[in-house]
């Protein structure tokens, strides 16, 4: 899959090993990079929805967007290219039909709460 980033900053972090170690830990980069190889190596977002990682949709406010498990409480949180994203007729979101992404953070969501 096509993975773009919404800030420079986030991507120059996905693209500087160093600066993505010096930025987010150990931990955190090693699995932050895990997500961002399994999403490039999908075609499709349906072929990432039951690896590891619990990718799944957002509801709410955050409906048509994605994430999946960093470091709990970590998310790295990401919207379909797809404009509008593509749906059945009940309006459930077409997984295999969905081939790149836009990454836009790395959040603690449930803390916004």
């Amino acid at each position: 899959m096509k993975i773009t980033f919404t800030y420079k900053k986030l991507e120059k972090l996905a693209n500087d090993d160093r600066k993505m170690l010096k930025e987010l830990g150990k931990i955190r980069a090693t699995i932050f990079r895990r997500r961002l190889t399994q999403l490039e190596d999908a075609s499709n977002l349906e072929e990432v929805r039951y690896l590891p990682g619990n990718f799944h949709e957002l509801k709410n406010d955050r409906r048509g967007q994605w994430a999946c498990d960093l470091d709990q409480p970590y998310r790295l949180v990401f919207t379909p290219h797809e404009n509008p994203i593509p749906t059945n007729k009940d309006s459930q979101y077409i997984w295999i039909e969905i081939t790149g992404v836009e990454v836009i953070e790395i959040i603690n969501y449930h803390k916004e709460r």
